[in-house]
């Protein structure tokens, strides 16, 4: 029952991926770095950065106003002035009581404006302040689309191991219910006691239990790599098989070298950042400086429709001054650096441990598979239990199983270890085509 319930669940993890159809680490790559959740969002914070940066202009580009209107009015300045603009003042026009009780007077005025800053401080230091925002914001794009490759490499190789675990133990557990059968069937004929069949089905049930956990923890992969590349539900299936130890040492070998790092995204992004604020401040500060504008504007009033009749102009200078202002805030790169390089010496012990690792499980699963063809001969003599046998046959599989954590593990570390010197973890797509390993 236990064992059907096993198969059910890896049944059940296994069709939703299907029917997307298998992908390849390149594949999964190229689909994270355009529709990755954390992707789309750092670019379109990128682009409002970007957006931003165009605000400053306003106090550095001249500007140009065309104004239209009608108005009907009798006040009686208003209306005097309605006449004046429009050239149209006779004698008349200055007789006491039409000056006091004006005619309803109608004007069509039309106006173009042109102002043009001189000197704004602020604007021109707020422009650069915030273009260097919008480069920072690039750079954690950039870095953003670093750290995700390196996640969906971790990620597409955690959902090789789970689902090559579920085949370990699922070949390990109809193994065990064998020789369950086979025990059952020397009791019969008094060749065992049923304390060894008892005993032998507790490891059959306890391989069931496994692969029941295996099976769910490659769903949970699936799913975790399927939200890295914005894939809807339990989609995301894989075809990887992991490279044999000496492809994985060839492929890692430069990186547990003394590579000198490259010039990383989310150092960029915090120097950009640091220099954004310093700008930033200085605009604050340049906010107490006085500006200097200019402008210009040409007028028509007419009766007849706007922008008639006779023009006359305007030009002048307007000086203002704000004796009050903010204050920006500086931040300081010297703690992402350090972090930086603690990164480089952690990710270097890392991949080193990782591969020790591999050398010393490939050692255990070729140690495991002989004792387990040992056992099997002195088993099938007479001379070792059926315990014993499953005993041997467990710790089979579970060094199998172990070897390909340990090749996961280097490719996790090679992974981090790229990430921490500014090199591209897509880098690591070129796993697809190095030469594969099957079970062991």
């Amino acid at each position: 029952m236990n064992r059907l319930l096993a198969a059910g669940l890896a049944l059940l993890a296994a069709l939703p991926a299907r029917a997307q159809g298998p992908i390849t680490l390149a594949g999964a790559l190229r689909r994270a770095d355009s529709l990755g959740y954390a992707n789309r969002l750092a670019r379109a914070s990128a682009r409002g950065s970007h957006a931003a940066a165009l605000a400053p202009l306003k106090g550095i580009l001249p500007t140009v106003q065309l104004d239209a209107g009608y108005l009907q009015t009798t006040d009686p300045i208003g209306a005097f002035g309605t006449v004046l603009r429009q050239r149209s003042a006779t004698p008349a026009s200055f007789d006491p009581h039409a000056l006091d009780f004006p005619a309803a007077t109608r004007d069509y005025s039309g106006d173009v404006t042109v102002a043009q800053p001189l000197v704004n401080a602020d604007a021109w230091i707020g422009r650069r302040a915030a273009a260097t925002a919008a480069r920072a914001a690039d750079a954690d794009a950039d870095w953003t689309r670093a750290t995700t490759r390196a996640d969906v490499v971790r990620a597409y190789f955690g959902a090789a191991l789970a689902a090559a675990q579920v085949v370990a133990l699922d070949s390990a557990a109809a193994a065990a219910h064998a020789h369950v059968r086979a025990a059952q069937s020397m009791e019969r004929n008094g060749l065992v006691t049923r304390s060894d069949v008892l005993l032998a089905s507790v490891r059959a049930n306890e391989m069931d239990a496994q692969l029941a956990a295996a099976a769910g923890n490659a769903s949970l992969a699936r799913r975790q790599l399927a939200t890295l590349l914005a894939l809807p539900g339990d989609t995301a299936d894989v075809v990887a098989r992991f490279p044999d130890g000496d492809a994985l040492r060839a492929e890692t070998a430069p990186d547990t070298l003394d590579a000198a790092a490259a010039p990383r995204a989310d150092l960029r992004a915090a120097a950009f950042g640091a220099e954004a604020a310093t700008l930033d401040a200085r605009r604050a500060r340049a906010a107490y400086l006085p500006r200097l504008n200019a402008f210009g504007r040409y007028d028509w009033h007419a009766l007849s429709r706007p922008y008639a009749g006779l023009p006359s102009w305007t030009a002048g200078l307007m000086l203002s001054w704000v004796p009050f202002g903010g204050a920006g805030v500086l931040s300081d790169v010297r703690r992402a650096d350090a972090q930086a390089r603690l990164q480089v010496a952690q990710t270097r012990v890392e991949l080193a441990v990782a591969l020790r690792r591999l050398a010393l499980a490939e050692l255990s699963a070729a140690q495991a598979v002989e004792a387990h063809r040992i056992v099997t001969r002195k088993y099938e003599g007479g001379l070792a239990t059926v315990v014993e046998l499953l005993d041997a046959a467990a710790a089979d599989a579970r060094s199998a199983v172990e070897l390909q954590a340990a090749r996961y593990g280097v490719i996790a570390a090679d992974a981090a270890r790229r990430l921490a010197l500014g090199r591209d973890p897509a880098s690591l797509a070129a796993l697809d085509t190095l030469p594969t390993t099957t079970t062991r």
